[in-house]
């Protein structure tokens, strides 16, 4: 990650840890649980992505900053859910307990729905002035988070266990689990970057994201399979345990190799002719795309 990166970063992280709620005079384990879930590490790419779209548009870094954390409480959420024991039943999560492992499974559980319902209280009272844009933003997140988007690919990620996918299933599966967020966290910085941004760049920016969400997918497949625990911070070969189809299995890890960095370079094409004014962007794209683990 480049040090400009890593400075949005770590703004990214003040946000979050201001928008978090602190204490509660009735369930302060649920606080706790939502915090701990949220700041006890991930790489930040989402809301990364909401910013540096924001800004690469000439938009004001201050106005993508809650809905940056808002894109990030959802993906928080959804990792909470996605390790309880009815899901990948997942004890390690960024290197330390789950929070089902921490906090117990029901506290688990609502802290992850405390989690969704800020992130749209967070989103409905973000500081910019045009109430349609904050109104697009939430619709457009619900859509990605919700049964069209996330939540669904998640069921169809269940319903696949034991079941071998064709790559075509496979990857109308991870444009909903993983790669709706991801879209929707580069359409939403494009939204307070530019409300009035022409609907050709708009279209140049989703389809980035489009692919760069799909990347995203086949990087964490291989690094599943090549990498270790230890070093992944979460359980390694846990989809080949659960015999879930992943682009390594259909593949094999240098295919799949080569088919992200041929959707880097589509990528990366398709964000030159949006016309940036800096970078950023371009650099997380390849950091996505190109990590270790």
């Amino acid at each position: 990650m480049t040090p400009e990166l890593r400075s949005l970063k770590d703004t990214i992280e003040d946000a979050l840890t201001h928008h978090l709620p602190v204490s509660s005079e009735h369930a302060q384990i649920l606080t706790d649980a939502m915090r701990y879930s949220v700041l006890s590490g991930g790489k930040r790419i989402r809301p990364l992505l909401v910013c540096a779209t924001c800004t690469g548009l000439g938009g004001d870094l201050e106005n993508a900053l809650a809905p940056a954390c808002a894109v990030e409480f959802i993906h928080a959420y959804s990792l909470l859910h996605d390790d309880l024991p009815a899901m990948d039943d997942d004890d390690l999560r960024h290197g330390l307990p789950s929070g089902h492992v921490k906090f117990g499974e029901a506290n688990a559980i609502l802290a992850g729905d405390a989690l969704l319902t800020l992130a749209f209280e967070t989103l409905a009272n973000a500081p910019i002035s045009r109430t349609d844009v904050r109104l697009t933003a939430i619709k457009l997140l619900a859509e990605a988070a919700g049964w069209k988007g996330m939540v669904g690919g998640q069921v169809f990620d269940i319903e696949s266990e034991d079941k071998q996918l064709s790559l075509s299933q496979l990857q109308s599966l991870h444009a909903a689990k993983t790669g709706a967020l991801i879209r929707v966290a580069v359409q939403i910085g494009a939204l307070f970057g530019n409300a009035k941004l022409d609907a050709e760049t708009y279209v140049l920016l989703t389809e980035f994201a489009t692919r760069i969400g799909l990347a995203f997918q086949i990087v964490d497949d291989v690094l599943d399979v090549t990498e270790s625990t230890e070093t992944l911070g979460k359980p390694a070969k846990s989809d080949e345990k659960a015999k879930k189809s992943t682009y390594t299995s259909l593949l094999g890890v240098e295919r799949a190799k080569a088919q992200a960095e041929d959707l880097l370079s589509e990528a990366l094409s398709l964000l030159g002719r949006a016309h940036l004014k800096h970078r950023l962007l371009e650099e997380l794209a390849q950091t996505i795309v190109l990590r270790n683990h």
